[in-house]
């Protein structure tokens, strides 16, 4: 009778409009190195940390902080739409250091450095529909469907040379001196995914001026603080940018350091010219997060709030990131002193680093050698031990 119906009325539903959409590519190598039988397999191609054993753990002081919540947490009702505001303030010196920018900064707690980053697109799209935002060439895949999903209109730069594994600065800031007032530009904070190359202090200084000077507003995705060098010195981009712009944006994401993935622990600041300015920026960041979901998970951020409101948890959490920094600069080292094609990654910072492979290499080393990434070549450090770096290396040295 259904059926019937719908066949009555042209045969048409809401859902018969649609089509299909392709799976994503990451998932698919998730669920194809799940099938695979070999032992000595290898993932290189799943973003997160993993320790010796290939787990990715759950810190000793995000155990002790839950412990606390569980024993402690007098009530599970709703926070409101900016969420925990004491995770939202213990971040602030981590990230912004000594700068102090009165009531210029507004900002609330989002699910995950993904969630900033939309209702900073978001916010950007309302202010001024259709901007065009500069997004560098190559970049975190998902970059361009969030700034393009909130009615934005995506531009490039060149960033990265991948043959040459070298950061290409002159042509990101040629294209970035073709931007123009009201324009955006989406700037990696530091541990550069994919490629691993970082801006130092006078690039960072340069694009900065450039930015202030045509008149472009800085929206830094800040996904890794402490995974390069250090907390202090993965800031210093941050830092720079807005301390000579005098405003941007700022989505910031605890899944990495804190590692706590799945609770999707984000945050999104806003630096104004002004506090009056600053409060109707705020007014909206709550508009439209109430638009979208409403209320931010609490656990996550709670969990961070524990930690850094203590100053035992906060020292324990540091040592435990320091020894995940430590883990990858150590496979990066590695790799560089095996391979002198492969020398440029001991230069590079954090989890990822993009290797001059064709699709094809990428295939045959899944197909012949168990090894599993992206077919961009994209590589995920953590997913290394130094047990098979080795065999890594022999693998890469068979294409040639």
């Amino acid at each position: 009778m259904q059926q019937q119906l719908i066949l009555e009325r042209g045969g048409q539903t809401v859902f018969g409009a649609l089509t299909a959409q392709p799976a994503d590519a990451l998932l698919a190598l998730i669920g194809a190195f799940r099938s695979d039988a070999r032992p000595d397999k290898i993932d290189v191609g799943v973003g997160v940390y993993r320790d010796l054993d290939g787990r990715t753990p759950v810190l000793r002081a995000v155990k002790q902080a839950e412990r606390r919540l569980v024993d402690g947490q007098p009530s599970k009702g709703y926070l409101g739409p900016e969420g925990d505001v004491g995770y939202f303030d213990a971040l602030k010196p981590i990230i912004f250091g000594a700068y102090d920018y009165d009531d210029r900064l507004s900002g609330l707690q989002t699910p995950g450095g993904t969630g900033a980053l939309r209702v900073a697109a978001e916010l950007i799209a309302r202010a001024r529909p259709g901007a065009r935002i500069w997004v560098g060439n190559p970049t975190w895949p998902n970059h361009p469907p969030v700034m393009k999903s909130a009615g934005l209109v995506v531009a490039g730069y060149d960033q990265f040379d991948v043959a040459a594994q070298q950061l290409t600065f002159e042509r990101m800031f040629s294209a970035l001196s073709e931007a123009g007032p009201g324009d955006v530009a989406l700037l990696h904070g530091c541990c550069h995914n994919p490629t691993g190359a970082d801006l130092n202090a006078e690039q960072w200084t340069a694009i900065a001026t450039l930015l202030r000077d045509r008149g472009v507003l800085p929206l830094i995705d800040l996904a890794y603080q402490g995974l390069g060098a250090g907390l202090e010195e993965d800031a210093l981009g941050t830092r720079i940018t807005l301390d000579i712009v005098g405003e941007g944006l700022v989505a910031y994401s605890c899944d990495k350091n804190f590692g706590l993935y799945r609770e999707r622990v984000g945050a999104l600041y806003a630096l104004s010219q002004s506090a009056e300015q600053s409060h109707i920026v705020q007014s909206n960041l709550l508009s439209l997060t109430r638009a979208n979901w409403s209320m931010p998970p609490d656990h996550g951020a709670a969990i961070v709030r524990v930690i850094l409101e203590d100053a035992a948890l906060s020292a324990d959490w540091r040592t435990e990131l320091a020894e995940m920094r430590d883990r990858i600069q150590q496979i990066r080292d590695l790799l560089a002193q095996a391979d002198p094609l492969l020398a440029p990654l001991a230069k590079q910072r954090g989890m990822f680093s993009t290797l001059p492979l064709s699709v094809a290499d990428v295939a045959r080393l899944r197909e012949a050698h168990g090894i599993y990434m992206p077919s961009s070549g994209r590589i995920n450090l953590a997913g290394l031990t130094p047990d098979t770096v080795e065999p890594f290396i022999d693998a890469l040295a068979s294409l040639r």
